[in-house]
């Protein structure tokens, strides 16, 4: 009985052992990183997770260094390209305006503010106030009024296409003089040609779209 109790105890023992209590590990060794090439030997002597750390909050710091007009102050900047001034031998600026059919060349240069177009002066050849009031859009915008002399050639249109082609041309002229002034200007929408034409007329059409009178008998 002694036998088989033992051999019941020792399958006791086999079947569910008793958990060793595992020995102390040793601490380990942290390594030393070698330090960069002409690194301080403070950041050397910093644990890796330190310098890592670090790191990250440098890149940081460089990504929110930004101004208040959102360019950022972290490496080469780049300034705005700003165009030259163009200037013929008699120290006028020219171009050229287009309209409709309309054809417009402009000469501009510092004076009181005289425009003349095909040898007349702009009350005479544009009678009408609102055609005035086109062509000095671009001073009015640029705050430039009564400052420059416009001489003008236009040909081909109407006077409503040729005031309209004369103040393209004297917008891009202006822009030639003073490159400062383009971005005004061309935020007006005066540098782009306007597109807007009459629709020519259809065959079968009594006009470009206009049927003719239907009659049914």
């Amino acid at each position: 009985m002694a036998d088989k109790k033992k051999s019941l105890s020792d399958l006791g023992a086999l079947t569910n052992p008793e958990p060793e209590i595992p020995a102390e590990a040793p601490a380990p060794v942290e390594a030393e990183a070698p330090a960069e090439a002409g690194a301080p030997a403070e950041a050397a002597a910093q644990p890796a997770p330190e310098r890592s750390a670090q790191r990250r909050e440098g890149r940081r710091g460089k990504e929110d260094a930004v101004t208040d007009n959102g360019v950022s102050t972290q490496g080469p900047q780049i300034q705005a390209v700003l165009r030259e001034q163009q200037l013929d031998k008699q120290g006028r600026a020219y171009a050229t305006g287009r309209r409709k059919d309309a054809v417009a060349r402009v000469w501009l240069k510092p004076g009181s503010g005289k425009i003349e177009v095909n040898g007349r002066e702009q009350e005479v050849y544009f009678a009408r106030p609102t055609l005035r009031l086109v062509i000095n859009q671009p001073f009015d915008v640029a705050d430039r009024r009564g400052q420059y002399d416009v001489v003008a050639t236009v040909v081909g249109g109407g006077l409503s296409g040729q005031a309209g082609a004369v103040k393209h041309g004297i917008a891009q002229a202006l822009t030639r003089y003073e490159p400062a002034l383009r971005t005004t200007v061309k935020q007006a929408g005066f540098l782009t040609r306007d597109p807007r034409a009459v629709e020519r007329k259809k065959y079968g059409r009594a006009k470009a779209r206009r049927s003719f009178q239907f009659s049914k008998r």
